[in-house]
């Protein structure tokens, strides 16, 4: 029996923003890693504890539920802990390593790429999380903008271990992968049909081009 190389590696896909129970089953079936619940009630994509229950309550097992938070009240997210099944957390404000490693639970930490901003000094800061986000800078929004950053701007020595956000679609998959090559990709807005509604064929295109880029890497021997 042939043996998969050591250097395969499958993109991993995080969809964030679910509204709907169907969406979030649609998003499983099709191959999604990750669902991402948004708990920041500025955000059109916002859930409240119900509404993440009844969301997290159709979905089957092995699937991570990351529930995200901006700069919220320690008591809201262990309200939020307490009451539905979360399995990583996000934090997408300025919250800082403390307050993150504070709930006993792995995080997830958002930096969004802002001008003149040193990553590998903001990095730093999270050496106990899980993984880094890196996100698109805006002055009035934290995230799901459709908006994109330069990607030549991530450290090609540390891009295995980021997720990256920020102004993704099908259409835009393979570059992604292609100048980063970072360990997970972040999809909102870009699979949906309205904020907060997300688009079963969308979805589908995205996360088959994420399969065809990893499956063109391994055949060519480009990994």
């Amino acid at each position: 029996m042939n043996k998969i190389p050591y250097l395969f590696r499958r993109t991993r896909v995080k969809i964030c923003g679910f509204t709907r129970p169907q969406d979030a089953l649609a998003a499983v079936h099709l191959g999604a890693d990750a669902l991402g619940l948004v708990f920041y009630p500025p955000s059109p994509r916002h859930v409240g504890i119900e509404q993440a229950r009844a969301i997290v309550a159709g979905l089957p097992p092995f699937v991570t539920v990351v529930a995200l938070f901006v700069d919220a009240a320690a008591a809201r997210v262990a309200e939020v802990l307490g009451a539905v099944r979360i399995d990583l957390l996000q934090f997408h404000g300025d919250e800082d390593a403390g307050y993150c490693g504070a709930f006993a639970k792995p995080y997830l930490k958002a930096i969004r790429m802002r001008p003149g901003l040193d990553l590998a000094g903001a990095m730093a800061q999270y050496r106990e999380a899980s993984g880094i986000l890196l996100d698109a800078w805006h002055p009035d929004a934290q995230g799901g903008t459709g908006e994109r950053f330069d990607w030549d701007l991530v450290p090609a020595e540390s891009a295995r271990t980021l997720t990256l956000a920020g102004g993704l679609a099908p259409g835009n998959v393979a570059e992604a992968l292609r100048t980063v090559r970072p360990y997970a990709l972040d999809v909102s807005s870009g699979v949906e049909a309205g904020k907060g509604i997300k688009d079963a064929a969308k979805m589908a295109a995205f996360i088959q081009a994420v399969h065809l880029f990893d499956s063109n890497q391994y055949a060519d021997g480009s990994l």
